[in-house]
């Protein structure tokens, strides 16, 4: 028997959201663009460039018209959809997973995966080191700090920058802009540190998982490096990741990672923990 074709739905047609799926309508996932959702106008433009023509669809019907729904929007569009996609037995792919650190919403939402046999996946993002940071966790971890650089404009719009009157342009040498934990850091740079979120659900937690946030006017890339002590060691990653050409708040590798996560899925042989 022929396994059907995974059809896919993009909610989020921004930078990483067209990449998606554009990376689906040209082949280089194996399955079916059935379906996009953004507020934007531009939507109309994103999908007659599109060999597929995917059909703008509000998200309750999406749901019920694909097996999964990528979501490439914002923390507060996790909010706003995921109960709506799990519920009706979707799956669901988050890249805003910073929203995850409210703890009620992350429970609330697994209930309903496993109330309605779905799953709820995360790519690793704009780090390497995913896999070990799981592993580990099965014996024991200590600690979890990662430090992010990135030049100063990868940091506009922020609400921690804008609240605090932080001139970036101003910036001549390496300035600590924040260090606190993922759970602050995911609020306070909600755009720009997702992977502080990844990194909080594979290891120790959003509390306990320490972020340094730095910015460099000498970089022209985006670098996180992360430290993790445990029963098993020390584990060290650093990402040199250039920034997306649509987007210089996020690291190209993002992209790259939410396409693998979804290839992944048509794939008969997994690789890695």
């Amino acid at each position: 028997m022929t396994k059907s074709r995974l059809k896919i739905g993009v909610f989020g047609c921004g930078a990483i959201g067209s990449a998606i799926c554009r990376a689906i309508d040209e082949g280089v996932i194996d399955a079916d663009l059935v379906a996009i959702c953004d507020r934007d106008p531009a939507i109309e433009h994103l999908a007659d460039s599109l060999a597929t023509h995917p059909e703008a669809m509000n998200i309750r019907r999406m749901a019920k018209s694909v097996d999964i729904v990528v979501e490439a929007a914002s923390q507060s569009a996790v909010r706003r959809i995921a109960p709506a996609v799990l519920s009706a037995g979707c799956d669901l792919m988050v890249m805003s997973v910073g929203a995850f650190s409210d703890a009620e919403l992350l429970d609330q939402l697994k209930d309903l995966a496993m109330r309605n046999r779905c799953r709820i996946y995360i790519p690793s993002g704009a780090v390497a080191g995913i896999d070990g940071i799981k592993s580990a966790k099965v014996g024991g971890i200590e600690s979890v700090v990662l430090t992010t650089r990135k030049p100063p404009s990868g940091f506009s719009g922020a609400p921690y920058v804008e609240e605090r009157g932080i001139d970036l342009s101003s910036l001549t040498e390496e300035t600590l802009l924040f260090e606190g934990s993922a759970a602050d850091a995911v609020q306070a740079f909600p755009a720009n540190v997702n992977v502080a979120g990844t990194l909080s659900l594979a290891g120790i937690g959003y509390e306990d998982t320490v972020v340094r946030i730095i910015a460099d006017p000498k970089l022209t890339r985006n670098v996180h490096e992360i430290e993790v002590k445990g029963e098993f060691g020390v584990l060290t990653v650093k990402n040199e990741n250039l920034p997306s050409h649509r987007n210089p708040k996020t690291s190209y590798i993002a992209v790259l990672s939410a396409i693998a996560t979804l290839k992944k899925l048509t794939e008969p042989v997994w690789v890695g923990t």
